[in-house]
């Protein structure tokens, strides 16, 4: 059978995976194979609440081995590390257990089809201290860190008797995208909350700070300006510091030095700002990529180079006709794209020829957790850009995740997903304290 191996399994890859497991996987056309390095899949733009403790990592982990034998695909654990195309194998790095064994050793898996969608990495920008002191927010076992560094920093607060040093209970988040923006207010709740379970000794509105810090003139730059102001108020509101025009130059144990000579104290720093493709993609076996290590793509998807070998997700650069950019790196595109590829693949086994695949834009949404969601739509209905916002803005984020859940499990085993941790969040505490 035609061997269809994807790399990546992401919002975009598990997607994909799924769907030409249940059409080409189940009716025999197609052998279709999924390898990612975790054993388990989280929706990615949920990072921030499980690392704040919104969420819990447990109840929303997916297991990739038991999505595989539910919808007619192979999963096979590991992480790419290169590529051999003459001979058409991925090759594949071994994977330790957490004792630092070996588990599985080097391997290569063999394709006629390989779709590449590994997704993104923050990307410091070599600032020197960023990778010793700071946290970034690209996989759940960064989250699980972040919360209980969090954890344990609002408890050793609690019991020490000398007062609090400068430092002491601040959070940095560098850059104000969308990440960091909705880091903050979910953080801004939580620890709040957290406090509320015997941590007498803590003054949230005195002893707790937050700082925003954004080398742009304002934060959100990828959303309409009308967007980014109602995010700032909000965020000014819950009296989280704002800063604009700081460039960091430097992440220390104990705070973050700026470009205008400004110390900012902090005794946890989370950095989100900036992406880039893993590295492993940059000149991959020929491949063309660009600066931030994407692979480029064509319009209809596969690579500049090499026709058996499609990108997609955070990891390409994908053009976008009648724009000065490529088209945003965002879960609504992975989605898109995993569409447009489930349904060419059968056309490309079948002999015929690939459509170009077209982004649609469908807006933005920022959740503020409990405080507000705010966002703007776009469509050929509204003719424009529809700015909107709270309960309605929520059931529109919240639904975003549903459909996630939807395209990976059909309408009814997403309603009871739903439903049961509607119920399981009413027995336990609001947020995560272990």
């Amino acid at each position: 059978m035609h061997l269809i191996v994807i790399v990546g399994g992401g919002a975009g890859g598990l997607e994909l995976a799924t769907r030409l497991g249940d059409t080409l996987g189940r009716k025999g056309r197609a052998h279709v194979t999924l390898v990612d390095r975790a054993r388990t899949h989280l929706w990615k733009p949920l990072l921030h609440e499980f690392a704040a403790g919104s969420m819990d990592l447990d109840h929303h982990a997916l297991s990739y081995l038991a999505q595989a034998r539910w919808h007619h695909f192979r999963f096979q654990r590991g992480s790419m590390d290169g590529l051999d195309r003459r001979r058409r194998v991925v090759l594949v790095a071994p994977t330790f257990d957490e004792e630092g064994r070996e588990l599985i050793p080097r391997r290569e898996i063999p394709y006629d089809t390989l779709v590449i969608a590994v997704g993104s990495q923050t990307n410091d920008f070599g600032t020197p201290g960023a990778r010793e002191h700071a946290i970034s927010l690209d996989t759940p076992e960064q989250a699980e860190l972040f919360h209980r560094r969090m954890i344990n920093a609002c408890i050793r607060a609690n019991a020490q008797a000398a007062p609090l040093r400068p430092e002491q209970l601040k959070v940095a988040i560098i850059g104000a995208g969308a990440t960091g923006v909705e880091l903050a207010a979910e953080l801004h709740k939580t620890t709040r909350e957290l406090v509320a379970y015997g941590l007498d000794r803590i003054n949230p509105e005195r002893d707790m700070q937050l700082t925003l810090i954004e080398a742009a003139p304002r934060i959100l730059t990828a959303v309409p300006e009308r967007l980014s102001k109602a995010a700032t108020d909000l965020l000014r509101g819950l009296n989280v510091r704002v800063l604009t025009g700081e460039r960091v130059t430097e992440v220390e144990k104990d705070g973050v030095m700026t470009a205008s000579g400004r110390k900012i104290p902090a005794e946890l720093t989370v950095w989100a700002a900036g992406i880039q493709a893993p590295e492993f993609l940059k000149d991959l076996d020929g491949l063309e990529s660009n600066r931030l290590n994407q692979l480029v793509v064509k319009q209809t998807l596969d690579t500049t180079r090499d026709p058996d070998i499609f990108a997609m997700g955070d990891c390409a650069s994908c053009p976008w006709p009648g724009h000065d950019r490529n088209v945003p790196p965002t879960a609504q595109a992975a989605h898109q794209q995993a569409s447009h590829i489930a349904r060419m693949l059968p056309r490309r086994l079948a002999g015929k020829p690939l459509r170009p695949w077209g982004y649609r834009d469908f807006g933005s949404l920022l959740s503020f957790g409990e405080y507000s969601t705010i966002g703007s739509l776009m469509g050929a209905l509204l003719g424009g850009t529809l700015f909107v916002e709270g309960l309605f803005a929520r059931l529109m984020y919240v639904s975003l995740y549903r459909m996630h859940i939807y395209a990976l499990h059909g309408f009814a085993k997403m309603l009871f997903d739903t439903l049961a941790k509607l119920i399981t969040r009413r027995t336990e505490p609001r947020v995560k304290l272990h």
